[in-house]
């Protein structure tokens, strides 16, 4: 008995996404999570949003679509609309039905950059927080800060003088560029394809290459995201940002936060005492001056737990420049870098959250 390979197409077909994806799949308790989201911030999008003109593509299905691309690592958002038009998984998870047509990828781009403008990744980012708050998942009292340079969207080739006449390049696709023996600092020269990217290295001996400061406020429990901000690589902006997102924190109790050495200065010291902010950072005895952390503090339990508890906040970078593809940001500015950032930081939590809620039976 021989078996044909016969293939017919169905004229009709009665199956819908939502009947498609398996009921313990992962992406439907994010999915969950992300509607109660959207929910609330849905008054924020009328008012983005005019009742007249060219109908767009939805904010939800765009921020859906944005979350897939940084938890399934898609590089592009072409290549995300060829994965969303193939697969029902993405399908159901945008929010479109199988016979619908899949937007254009310049489309999507022009749609998202209108949401890129409103703060709305802080605004994302603050009711997944909220979400975790109620559910009982993050600290309100201990926090760990760090920061991590991201790799600007800028060739070193573009770093030139501010202030020389320059001329037309030899080769406009990778114009021949010679700097050896020339001093080069953030002074004197800037980029051309992204002024805001700053040259910095990650260490003594490292190379040097144009970035940008990524810097996170981490709660001790569960290690979840509290506080994101990007900002221009100047050497200083891991403690000036950690200072910045700590008097973001709600409540007037004390709390405390953790940090590496860098974070041991008098300054850094000074500031997070006169907010009621107890420093837990690494001791740096090889600093002028010794450690800005006496004994009073260091001898403490609590001090121990918190730089135990610190190196947790090197998971989130770790995912936020492997899986979310921020290793090298993709956008230039330092606008839409801190946007894509924040978001990032948002779709790291709901991964997270996801293993520690509690799943009915």
């Amino acid at each position: 008995m021989t078996c044909v390979d016969h293939q017919q197409s169905q004229m009709f077909s009665y199956l819908s996404p939502e009947t498609r994806v398996r009921k313990a799949h992962p992406l439907r308790a994010i999915r969950t999570l992300v509607d109660k989201i959207l929910q609330a911030l849905s008054p924020e999008f009328d008012r983005m949003y005019a009742r007249e003109g060219r109908p767009s593509i939805a904010p939800e299905k765009l921020l859906r679509g944005q979350l897939l691309q940084m938890l399934y690592s898609i590089r592009s958002e072409r290549l995300l609309m060829e994965e969303i038009d193939y697969s029902v998984l993405f399908r159901w998870f945008v929010g479109l039905n199988l016979d619908e047509d899949v937007w254009d990828a310049t489309t999507f781009t022009k749609n998202r950059d209108r949401l890129l403008e409103a703060e709305v990744a802080k605004l994302f980012l603050w009711q997944v927080v909220e979400q975790a708050r109620n559910q009982g998942l993050t600290s309100d009292e201990h926090f760990t800060v760090d920061g991590t340079l991201l790799e600007a969207w800028a060739s070193v080739k573009s770093f030139q003088p501010k202030d020389e006449q320059r001329q037309p390049p030899d080769d406009p696709g990778n114009p021949t560029v010679n700097f050896h023996g020339e001093r080069r600092s953030n002074d004197t020269h800037e980029s051309t394809t992204d002024p805001e990217a700053k040259l910095a290295r990650k260490g003594q001996g490292k190379e040097a290459k144009l970035s940008y400061s990524g810097n996170l406020l981490v709660e001790n429990r569960n290690g979840l995201i509290v506080n994101a901000m990007a900002w221009e690589a100047t050497g200083t902006a891991e403690r000036d940002t950690a200072l910045l997102m700590l008097e973001q924190v709600p409540g007037d109790g004390r709390i405390t936060v953790g940090g590496d050495k860098g974070f041991d200065t008098k300054e850094f010291v000074r500031e997070c005492r006169h907010m009621k902010v107890i420093p837990h950072v690494a001791q740096n005895h090889g600093r002028t001056g010794g450690s800005a952390i006496d004994g009073r503090t260091a001898r403490h339990h609590n001090y121990q737990t918190s730089q135990r508890k610190r190196k947790c906040i090197e998971e989130c970078f770790g995912w936020l420049k492997t899986i979310a593809l921020l290793r090298k940001v993709r956008h230039r500015g330092l606008v839409k870098v801190d946007w894509m950032f924040t978001f990032a930081c948002a779709a790291y939590n709901l991964a997270r959250m996801r293993n520690l809620i509690v799943q009915p039976a």
